[in-house]
């Protein structure tokens, strides 16, 4: 089955995909990981184990820039588990440029006794095993752990996830509302981590942080299944 791109606007048939992937892959870590991510799409989000994650990166493109720490929170739609949660701080193969430094607050002293992501793989991969994926905006998480896995095992990893963002695009982001809006002359409402969760009441949290995105994620996700579905939805309706 071949393999969806990570920038694919096509949805897969995550099921199969997955079960080629657990027989296909090579790697004992990614065939452990694939073996236990069964997700059926009819089943109810409310009865998923999941788990948020957040990357910080020297930059936004996966091509050029690397991941310098990762922040995962395993939760369900009605309970966070802050005691399993994992943060590391892993040194990037790339340069690490002034600009990030002030953007994530990771140093270049921080980074210098931090293991490579490769080291700390297994531990990452055991949080996430099992989990439904969640995080806020896909199009850097996805195409960053998968290239970084690829890099390291010869082999990626891409999976089934809910984006968060994605979700609040579906509501402020059609094109009518859009359209409307700039009508009124008024922006478009941002989607963006921070002023999506103040549309639902949630603290404010400093960002750039790793675990800290990572909670605020997990929370985030609660609010819009609660407010504008239900925990019988089923995950094909929530994931991408």
């Amino acid at each position: 089955m071949r393999l969806p791109h990570w920038k694919s606007r096509q949805r897969p048939n995550w099921p199969d995909y997955l079960a080629d992937r657990a027989k296909r892959v090579r790697h004992p870590m990614l065939k452990q990981f694939f073996s236990e991510m069964r997700l059926d799409p009819d089943r109810p989000i409310g009865e998923t184990p999941m788990v948020a994650f957040d990357l910080e990166t020297t930059g936004l493109d996966a091509g050029r820039h690397d991941i310098v720490s990762i922040g995962l929170v395993p939760f369900t739609l009605s309970r966070i588990a802050m005691k399993e949660s994992r943060y590391w701080v892993v040194a990037p193969r790339r340069q690490l440029s002034n600009e990030s430094v002030t953007f994530h607050h990771i140093t270049h002293s921080e980074i210098d006794g931090a293991p490579d992501l490769g080291d700390v793989l297994g531990e990452v991969l055991s949080v996430m095993k099992g989990r439904l994926p969640v995080v806020h905006y896909r199009h850097v998480e996805r195409p960053f752990l998968d290239g970084a896995i690829r890099e390291r095992l010869g082999e990626g990893a891409v999976f089934p996830l809910i984006d968060t963002m994605s979700l609040e695009a579906r509501r402020h982001r059609r094109r009518r509302w859009v359209w409307v809006r700039r009508l009124m002359g008024r922006p478009p409402a941002s989607i963006r981590l921070h002023e999506s969760r103040l549309r639902y009441n949630l603290p404010a949290y400093q960002g750039h942080h790793a675990l800290t995105d990572a909670l605020s994620t997990a929370e985030l996700l609660q609010a819009q299944v609660l407010t504008h579905y239900s925990p019988e939805t089923p995950l094909k309706t929530l994931w991408s």
